[in-house]
């Protein structure tokens, strides 16, 4: 079950996210992130954009980290 009632979760480029790794990405690593490692979602050029089979490009500390599934990011809330 997803973070978001059991739907597969959307998230948008350019946004900022935690991410926090579901069962796929803890047995099938594609980044070197740790849980709780802030991210942001890239449309990267000649790839597919966000969400395309449940995956998206991010990164970290400015630097592409990886891809990973979407149900892994958790949006951060604005103050």
């Amino acid at each position: 079950m997803s973070k978001s009632g059991g739907l597969k979760m959307k998230v948008k480029a350019n946004c900022f996210y935690k991410y926090e790794p579901v069962m796929w990405d803890v047995l099938d690593p594609k980044t070197n992130l740790d849980p709780g490692d802030v991210v942001q979602v890239k449309k990267l050029f000649g790839c597919p954009p966000p969400n395309t089979m449940g995956h998206a490009h991010v990164y970290f500390d400015g630097r592409f980290a990886g891809l990973v599934h979407v149900n892994s990011l958790v949006k951060i809330k604005e103050a």
